[in-house]
């Protein structure tokens, strides 16, 4: 029976490479900002920090605090059927509901975790949609008190610690991966 790996983290912790791994290794993948991106573009709006945060709260709005899950339960089910699937960017708990409601136990969440200060370093080197330290936190402030996102970090079945080098955690998220197919998560 096929799994979902569903990957939590505050913005910068890693939840990217370590969906690259699991792509890599054969998972199917579905992006929950991805529901975010799709708006803007419909919008004609640039992707920058302000137009991201007003539309997902906005969907959170219109949809309720689960709507990124809802909105994707279908996306989730089809490729379900044919793979193990790995979910990335989990956000709410109200989403975390609705998810553990659906797939029971063959959802296992993975939060990945790292410093603040290193978050924030990455945010402010990487390529697509960098932050500032100011920006950083403020997203942070946000997605904590407006979209519920301590709920599923909090009650993660696996801890992934990224603090260390990248090598050093595409080593663990492999090791995490083989665990998941051997369905010890």
């Amino acid at each position: 029976m096929n799994q979902i790996v569903a990957l939590v983290g505050m913005c910068g912790s890693g939840k990217s490479v370590c969906c690259e791994e699991f792509r890599d290794a054969g998972w199917e993948y579905v992006y929950f900002g991805g529901v975010t991106m799709q708006e803007l573009e419909k919008r004609g709006l640039p992707r920058n920090e302000q137009n991201e945060r007003a539309v997902r709260e906005e969907l959170r709005a219109t949809y309720g605090p689960a709507a990124f899950a809802i909105l994707l339960l279908p996306q989730i089910e089809e490729k379900l059927k044919v793979s193990n699937v790995c979910l990335d960017g989990l956000y709410s708990w109200s989403e975390w509901k609705v998810l553990k409601e659906a797939f029971g136990d063959r959802l296992s969440v993975v939060a990945i975790v790292a410093d603040r200060k290193l978050r924030y370093s990455r945010i402010g080197r990487r390529i697509v949609r960098p932050l500032t330290p100011e920006q950083a936190e403020s997203r942070d402030v946000a997605e904590i008190e407006n979209m519920e996102k301590g709920g599923p970090i909090a009650m993660a079945d696996v801890f992934l610690m990224n603090g260390n080098d990248i090598d050093s955690f595409r080593a663990d998220t492999r090791s995490l991966i083989a665990r998941a197919e051997a369905g010890d998560l």
